[in-house]
């Protein structure tokens, strides 16, 4: 039987893995065949033709063949239209690839998600001021492609309509519920009908993007409990290192408890 190839097809590498002491295997998200494996033999060798080339966050065209879970690289082309993302947006771009390293399944396409990707990849490089609006935005997109973003214009339970003046938070196997008074950031019925009125447009991204700007603050707790929950996890890598960078780049503190005193007055005597 003769070996399958695929030529020539639009992807993005998500992450690399040391496979010897000069390959890599690569998770690798395409257009029309989802995210698949391949191992990139020699790539680590100074003389690989691959070795400027597959790199995160760079849109590419890849080839390989082989019918195994790990087909073989065959060849690969930067197609060039952006530069790789920088600073915080870098880490915003690895997020990105850590959610769908979670929750997309091997050989499942997903082309439209893909698209979605590409462009907020694009806008990352260009529109670093836009990180949050752009996250929120694939987060929606990502959830809704994979099936697990609830309707947005119902609540869960009882499928009733929202009300715009209602006060609604995400829960994961439920659906949207009314808020408790203990939820914090809750969202209002307008704000999720908004949402999923640009969900549902022909150009969704741009529609959610727009959406997203009057409900960042309550969003991003509400999406983020759901991708917690359904990627398993209680922290994403990326986020915590984004956390950490961001730490070490506040001025810190003087110490107060270090402050020398200060002198003695006439009416004020040094502590014994």
């Amino acid at each position: 039987m003769a070996t399958r190839r695929f030529s020539d097809e639009p992807a993005f590498v998500l992450h690399r893995y040391d496979w010897s002491e000069s390959s890599l295997i690569l998770e690798v998200f395409t257009r029309n065949h989802g995210r698949i494996a391949l191992v990139a033999k020699g790539v680590k060798r100074p003389t690989s033709q691959f070795r400027p080339v597959l790199l995160p966050l760079q849109p590419l065209q890849l080839s390989w063949g082989g019918d195994a879970e790990v087909r073989t690289l065959k060849a690969a082309q930067w197609q060039g239209g952006h530069v790789m993302p920088t600073g915080e947006a870098l880490l915003s771009g690895s997020y990105l690839n850590e959610l769908l390293m979670r929750l997309l399944a091997r050989d499942d396409a997903h082309p439209s998600l893909f698209d979605h990707y590409r462009f907020a990849v694009q806008l990352l490089a260009e529109r670093g001021d836009a990180q949050q609006l752009i996250l929120r935005a694939f987060e929606l997109l990502l959830l809704r492609d994979v099936g697990l973003l609830p309707d947005l214009a119902h609540e869960g339970s009882t499928l009733a309509e929202l009300d715009p003046q209602g006060l609604y938070v995400l829960a994961p196997e439920h659906g949207l519920r009314h808020a408790h008074g203990d939820d914090s950031h809750p969202l209002t019925g307008a704000q999720c009908l908004d949402l999923q009125t640009a969900l549902d447009d022909p150009a969704p991204f741009m529609s959610a993007l727009r959406a997203c700007a009057p409900s960042l603050q309550a969003l991003r707790p509400q999406l983020r409990h759901l991708l917690h929950y359904h990627s398993g996890v209680r922290v994403f890598k990326t986020r915590q290192l984004m956390l950490d960078v961001q730490a070490m780049s506040r001025p810190r503190q003087p110490d107060v408890s270090q402050a020398p005193a200060p002198p003695a007055t006439a009416t004020q005597r040094p502590t014994p």
